[in-house]
């Protein structure tokens, strides 16, 4: 069917919504885009004149098309080279959605996004249209083709799996860049017991190259370990310029509502190290240097106001 005018106009007001659903299952802003595209096609093509609730007919037909790409991701997963971790996105981005409650900001952390991996697909659709939309329970039942008792004993069961200690302190941008600035000397002054003092305890890193990029395989945990391994990675060397392709610059930025350290080579990012700051102290740091997840960042940062460099040609 040809979409006319108005239903253009009704589809373009529930993108950002939708964009912002589609992240949030699935930790990546490209998949999001095609998730999202292939709902407007299902639209474009669909007997609209059926259709009560515009609305939930989109969110439907979206969170079906999310859950059949988070079935494929996981297998896709099984073969990923190193560690697979969500995709930064840089604050005001529409992708990031609602941030206005605690349980919204939540849901769009890096760590949050990662913890996610450990949900069912179904759990997961469940735990994001409640946590950060505000769904009620029988809306995410007529979703889902469930029960509204079944719909209630998933959602806890998500609760449950992503339960943690950990409380994330919520940061402004003036926070965030102080907190960058004291992550980046610690790391860049080659004294391990800097960086010690700003990790907890029990601090995790993690990174994904997605087999482009060098990253360590594994987690490291542990206050120390950790510390001596960001000390060796922010050592400056030959061999890094190259893989990263020139010398990159140091800033301070915001990232899915966090603090972050972004590495750029002119316009390019080529680098997003996520911090998850927690009342204790920097809990993970998440560093993002696959170059097929960075594509939005990249076109976000060429044309955003950055400001100075922390530190310049590293």
């Amino acid at each position: 069917m040809l979409v006319g005018a108005h239903e253009v106009e009704v589809f373009e007001g529930a993108r950002a919504r939708l964009e912002a659903i589609a992240y949030r299952l699935l930790g990546s802003a490209n998949d999001a885009e095609d998730a999202v595209q292939d709902t407007y096609l299902r639209w474009q093509a669909a007997d609209r004149e059926l259709i009560e609730t515009p609305e939930a007919w989109l969110t439907k037909v979206l969170t079906n098309l999310c859950l059949n790409r988070l079935t494929s991701a996981r297998a896709k997963r099984e073969t990923y080279v190193g560690q697979w971790l969500p995709e930064p996105v840089f604050a005001g981005d529409r992708m990031l959605g609602p941030s206005e409650t605690v349980e919204q900001r939540a849901s769009i952390s890096i760590a949050m996004l990662t913890l996610m991996e450990r949900l069912s697909a179904k759990e997961r659709v469940v735990y994001v249209l409640r946590e950060a939309f505000g769904y009620a329970h029988g809306e995410i039942a007529e979703v889902l083709d469930l029960t509204e008792a079944n719909c209630q004993q998933v959602y806890r069961r998500a609760k449950q799996h992503l339960a943690t200690d950990r409380r994330r302190v919520a940061v402004d941008a003036a926070a965030a860049r102080k907190i960058v600035e004291e992550f980046l000397a610690a790391a860049l002054s080659g004294r391990t017991d800097s960086l010690v003092k700003l990790l907890t305890d029990d601090a995790v890193s993690a990174g994904d190259g997605g087999g482009v990029v060098f990253s360590v395989p594994r987690p490291i945990t542990g206050a120390l370990r950790v510390a001596r391994f960001l000390r060796t990675l922010f050592k400056p060397s030959e061999a890094k310029w190259e893989m990263v392709g020139g010398r990159p610059d140091l800033f301070a930025a915001v990232a899915n509502g966090g603090p972050a350290l972004v590495m750029a080579v002119g316009d390019r990012v080529v680098g997003v190290f996520s911090l998850e700051v927690t009342a204790d102290g920097i809990a993970a740091v998440h560093a993002q240097a696959n170059p097929h997840k960075l594509d939005r960042a990249t076109r976000r940062w060429a044309t955003s106001e950055r400001g100075e460099p922390l530190a310049g040609d590293w």
